[in-house]
């Protein structure tokens, strides 16, 4: 197709490495630019889109079919390529969000408006001449947006970033709220970023403990360790997916079979909305903690905590 190779070209041309100047990752570009196959690159557009959006776009307008499970390689293979070059940024979600929409800069889009003409002609584009003399300088200012938007977070005295989203918003919230109201002098043995699994990951810990490390999948959202006590406590934050359900916990148990050590499972809430969404999933003997009312906690523990204040 014509229009693919246009793109191969303009790819080539603005410095992407081999790879990424694939069919698939014109198609990406194409499906973000709203390009039909006989459309004029003059008329390219910057639209936020779902990777979703964009392997549906492909499919419909150039025939082209990738299966639904091929999000994660367009992801890799063009989307996170793309964006360190500045060609698109993403609305500052979770890249596991289902809200995470990607969308051409606006530097870049005036550069594919303008270079099928000058493909064609076999001339110099002056917008892609522009683009690349300002080039370094977009994306130091494109990789400064996602640091600035990034939280920091103090874990066993060490200083992390989480990325930006909900998600990590409410992990930030169990470190810095929750452990030091419920889970006091705690060891914080595991937390995952949406962009990096295992930011924290006590390996040798969690294997003398008793952990199945193999099982890395069905970890919690974070692992909290209450030496004294001997307690472990296994948090999930939610905002979209994965309470502490039956289960839920069935998963965990079988990572856990040959811990010893006592076992607390909460389920975190940034507020009442999201907790009343999914209060139905919960299992029983489990606690719930809302980052709103952080000084509180709601137990789904029957007779254990019965009895007169």
């Amino acid at each position: 197709m014509d229009k693919i190779n246009i793109v191969k070209q303009l790819l080539k041309e603005v410095g992407m490495p081999v790879k990424q100047q694939s069919d698939l990752c014109s198609l990406i570009i194409l499906a973000m630019a709203g390009l039909h196959e006989k459309d004029k690159f003059t008329i390219a557009s910057n639209e936020w889109m779902r990777i979703h959006d964009i392997r549906s776009y492909i499919e419909k307008n150039y025939n082209v079919k990738y299966a639904e499970n091929s999000r994660e390689t367009i992801r890799k293979k063009g989307i996170h390529h793309f964006r360190n070059a500045a060609l698109i940024e993403d609305n500052g979600k979770p890249t596991n969000s289902p809200n995470t929409k990607y969308r051409l800069t606006k530097e870049f889009l005036p550069v594919l408006r303008s270079y099928e003409e000058a493909y064609k002609n076999n001339i110099n584009s002056k917008k892609l001449e522009q683009f690349a003399k300002k080039h370094t300088k977009l994306k130091q200012l494109y990789a400064s947006k996602k640091t600035m938007a990034k939280m920091p977070v103090k874990i066993n005295e060490k200083e992390y970033t989480f990325s930006p989203g909900a998600h990590n918003k409410l992990q930030k919230a169990i470190i810095e709220e929750f452990a030091p109201r419920f889970a006091v002098g705690s060891e914080c043995l595991y937390v995952g970023d949406t962009t990096k699994k295992d930011m924290v990951k006590n390996t040798e810990k969690l294997k003398g403990i008793g952990f199945d490390i193999t099982l890395h999948d069905k970890m919690p959202d974070v692992v909290l360790y209450k030496e004294d006590e001997n307690w472990l406590y296994f948090i999930e934050a939610v905002d979209s997916v994965r309470p502490m359900s039956p289960a839920r916990i069935r998963d965990i148990e079988q990572m856990t079979q040959n811990v010893k050590a006592g076992k607390i499972y909460v389920t975190a809430f940034l507020n009442f909305d999201k907790y009343k969404k999914f209060s139905k999933e919960l299992a029983w003997e489990t606690e719930v903690w809302i980052a709103d009312t952080p000084d509180h906690m709601i137990h789904l523990n029957g007779d254990k905590f019965l009895g007169p204040r």
